[in-house]
């Protein structure tokens, strides 16, 4: 889920974004998100589907995304793993346990 800019260039920047060509300001509409957003998902190789939280970023508040978590989410729409805030809070072989529990309980 692509939500808030983490580091616009209009409030502050990380060396890694210039590192990496990604330094935008804030975007002033959803349209302005959007294609900041597919640039990132490009420019950064993202192997995996990226979706755009609205504009006042509800999925964010919602879900607490920030900063990068991931999610692993059954067949009903419940989320059954959540990582700490990564990246170095990300664990494989807890989403690992997580994917083999989930598998086990909907194969009965």
């Amino acid at each position: 889920m692509y939500i808030s800019e983490a580091h616009p260039s209009d409030v502050w920047q990380m060396e890694s974004n210039i590192r990496d060509r990604v330094v935008f300001a804030s975007p002033k509409n959803a349209e302005e998100r959007n294609a900041i957003a597919g640039v990132c998902v490009r420019k950064l190789n993202l192997e995996f589907p990226a979706v755009l939280d609205e504009f006042g970023n509800s999925t964010e508040q919602a879900y607490t995304g920030w900063p990068d978590r991931m999610y692993l989410v059954d067949s009903q729409g419940k989320i059954v793993y959540k990582s700490k805030a990564g990246p170095f809070g990300f664990a494989p072989e807890e989403l690992a346990a997580a994917l083999s529990r989930m598998s086990s309980t909907q194969a009965h």
